[in-house]
């Protein structure tokens, strides 16, 4: 290959890889893989996109922009938020959540003590079927902001979540 053709090619690739970098692990079939690979491991089916959920995810998330709190929306879906550096991808956020059953107790249905496993439990509820994420670049610090709306919501008090 000529020295212009190799430079084009070295161009191409580093044009690929920093739309892959920015890109990877925050579409759709990416919070999917996360969430349906945390309900597979407990026995609960897969969850699908609902483009409405979605849009009510991002539309949140956009209001956050300004400060990125952690403050839930009050809104008809159930929901997990995080924020951190561009580390945080949507796909680190959900892993995150899930990361939560190691302190949950299917058979008491209860969490350890000095933990939260609500996160966790919203990720592997069964009967919440529709999900729709967002993520947005936090305009006071430049972290980003991760919300996940779940339709059904779950969490519902006294109840398992499979």
């Amino acid at each position: 290959m000529g020295s212009i053709q190799l430079q084009f090619a070295f161009i191409c690739f580093l044009s690929l890889a920093m739309f892959q970098s920015t890109h990877a692990q925050n579409t759709p079939r990416d919070y999917l893989n996360a969430h349906n690979a945390a309900r597979a491991r407990v026995g609960v089916g897969n969850m699908v996109w609902n483009t409405t959920v979605a849009d009510y995810a991002q539309s949140y998330a956009n209001k956050r922009i300004r400060d990125c709190n952690l403050v839930l929306s009050g809104g008809p879906y159930g929901e997990n938020l995080a924020k951190g550096s561009k580390a945080l991808t949507g796909t680190v956020a959900v892993n995150f959540w899930a990361s939560e059953e190691a302190y949950y107790d299917h058979t008491t249905n209860t969490c350890a003590r000095g933990h939260d496993c609500r996160l966790y439990t919203q990720v592997v509820w069964r009967n919440s079927v529709h999900l729709g994420c967002s993520r947005v670049q936090c305009a006071d610090n430049g972290r980003w902001f991760v919300m996940c709306s779940y339709h059904p919501p779950g969490n519902h008090i006294g109840e398992s979540p499979y």
